[in-house]
């Protein structure tokens, strides 16, 4: 069996592991490390988690999603009953600050805009979402306030991988004022994404282009 043939049936088997995800509907192709998910969904929340299933296997590289969700009649809204909604739960949110996140839906896409302090704030609007019903998709387009202290932001990003069980030398911090630059390698998907989460908590990072391989 070939390297690509094995990733396609790991990925299929994790998807068929996963009790938040209906594999029958669910289509997997893998090249090169490159693993792509096809199909559809009946809610958004289920689109997010196979698209988490899959980059936790061993061997993924990248994962292109192109999951469509398709909603039952039952769960369907309009798109005020939707607003309303999601403006009701993110003001519910205490990790939401208040009245800093604005939200647009159009045809069950939400779209959300503002500014926070943090990117935790930014990725919990989002979060809190996921699996409200008549959702389809998320747009977040909320932004990360500057600071003035983001002198020190490689240096504090480095020292945050290193408590971990990262070896440093395989992973490079630059940055350019808030702007943070991930590159080196990996040998798991999820180690990518641990890692961009890590340098998203230091002070003053506004933006964080992860561009770590995995190997």
């Amino acid at each position: 069996m070939t390297m690509d043939k094995t990733l396609q049936t790991n990925v299929l088997a994790e998807l068929g592991w996963e009790p938040s995800v209906t594999a029958a509907h669910i289509g997997v192709t893998a090249k090169d490390g490159v693993v792509t998910l096809t199909g559809h969904v009946q809610n958004y929340m289920e689109k997010h988690a196979a698209e988490k299933a899959a980059g936790r296997v061993k061997g993924v590289r990248a994962v292109a999603e192109e999951i469509e969700v398709r909603l039952p009649l039952h769960t369907r809204k309009n798109d005020d009953e939707i607003a309303i909604a999601v403006v009701q739960r993110l003001d519910w949110n205490v990790s939401v600050p208040d009245e800093a996140v604005k939200v647009k839906v159009e045809k069950g896409w939400v779209t959300l805009t503002g500014e926070v302090e943090w990117q935790y704030q930014k990725a919990a609007a989002e979060h809190d979402i996921r699996g409200m019903l008549g959702v389809v998709g998320i747009m977040n387009h909320v932004t990360i306030k500057p600071r003035p202290n983001a002198a020190t932001i490689g240096a504090d990003i480095t020292e945050a991988l290193h408590r971990s069980w990262y070896d440093p030398k395989t992973i490079n911090v630059s940055t350019d004022g808030g702007v943070v630059h991930l590159t080196g390698t990996v040998h798991t998907w999820y180690d990518r994404q641990t890692a961009g989460w890590t340098a998203w908590g230091a002070p003053g990072a506004t933006t964080v282009e992860n561009d770590i391989r995995v190997v």
